[in-house]
């Protein structure tokens, strides 16, 4: 689907990515690589949909990818991205990818526009996405704090703060003070789909209503099926990564308290990245879990550990700061609302 829309200079071109754009887009991500040591992935989960991060990838196997767009798997909406061209010349990229199998929450990735031009650019991008896509409830996005021209476009635009969040990094050192715990875990079971509607429980309980509403996850969310598997096991294989995840059980209850993923990397320049999830009520879990993990990253190349905590999550963070962990990055979660007006036959 492309759209016109008018400029002062010419029109403005919105059309999907195309394996041409590529070059500039890298071009861009170049200019605006982040200046610390870490490779932030400020994604809510572990799926690979992060286009800027895996651009000399995308260009290499591009065909590939554009094979693994045409049915599910982790890949699926890798390059489902918009362009902005204005007389030829691409000005701007968008991002965007479904939350839920529902599709009825979106998740803006990255906007990308020329030096200048995010204002208008992305603003035209960001409502071509909103008209575009109508299974879209809700939008939510992640932005740097201190990014203060991407965080007023998005104001501009209707995004309002929901939630902050906080990226931090644990150095292998400090892992390796941590392994020498021994966790406390009797319970810690492998992850599968049969256990969908407890992983499902947790993640409810574990949100406050308003985002739990935002996210609008549910059981299929947490399931797998065979050719998601079979490409997340190729996806790996390319990234020189393993993925492992488990969740404690409390018999008694007969519900998960916890549930850690963890993808540890062989590469010696990119970090470990962890996803968790604990119980409000069970936060004696957190040095338990972190002692799991720490254990897991020491058959790996020694790197650092990173893992996000949000302000409904104060155990987490005065937790990290006690093992010493370094806060990377603080980022506000903004949603809006999108009401479709219905078109009258």
């Amino acid at each position: 689907m492309t759209q016109i829309l008018s400029q002062e200079k010419g029109r403005v071109v919105i059309r999907p990515l195309q394996s041409r754009d590529l070059e500039i887009v890298e071009k861009w991500c170049e200019e605006t690589a982040p200046s610390n040591n870490y490779s932030l992935d400020a994604t809510f989960n572990l799926s690979p949909v992060n286009l800027v991060q895996q651009v000399p990838k995308i260009r290499r196997w591009y065909w590939l990818f554009k094979f693994l767009s045409w049915f599910p798997n982790p890949c699926q909406y890798l390059l489902n991205s918009y362009i902005a061209e204005l007389e030829g010349e691409v000005k701007g990229l968008i991002q965007v990818v479904p939350v839920n199998r529902t599709r009825s929450s979106w998740r803006v990735e990255k906007v990308l526009t020329e030096l200048g031009q995010k204002s208008s650019i992305g603003s035209q991008l960001l409502r071509h996405c909103f008209e575009a896509i109508w299974e879209a409830r809700t939008w939510l996005l992640e932005v740097n704090v201190n990014d203060k021209d991407t965080l007023a476009l998005y104001r501009q635009n209707g995004f309002q703060p929901l939630a902050h969040k906080t990226y931090w990094a644990i150095a292998p050192e400090q892992l390796e003070e941590l392994a020498l715990s021994a966790p406390n875990l009797p319970n810690l079971l492998p992850v599968s789909n049969a256990d969908a509607q407890l992983l499902y429980q947790l993640d409810t309980v574990s949100m406050p209503p308003q985002v739990r509403q935002v996210f609008d996850r549910h059981i299929q969310d947490f399931k797998s099926s065979f050719l998601n598997s079979l490409v997340e096991s190729f996806r790996q294989r390319m990234d020189r990564s393993e993925v492992v995840s488990g969740y404690v059980f409390e018999p008694q209850r007969k519900a998960a308290i916890g549930y850690f993923q963890l993808q540890l990397s062989k590469d010696c320049s990119q970090p470990h990245i962890a996803q968790l999830t604990v119980h409000p009520a069970y936060t004696w879990l957190y040095p338990e879990l972190l002692a799991q993990m720490a254990r897991m990253t020491g058959e790996f190349p020694p790197q650092y550990l990173q893992l996000a905590s949000a302000d409904y999550q104060p155990e987490r963070e005065a937790y990290l700061e006690q093992v010493g962990a370094e806060r990377v990055e603080h980022t506000p979660l903004m949603s809006r609302s999108v009401w479709h007006k219905l078109r009258e036959s």
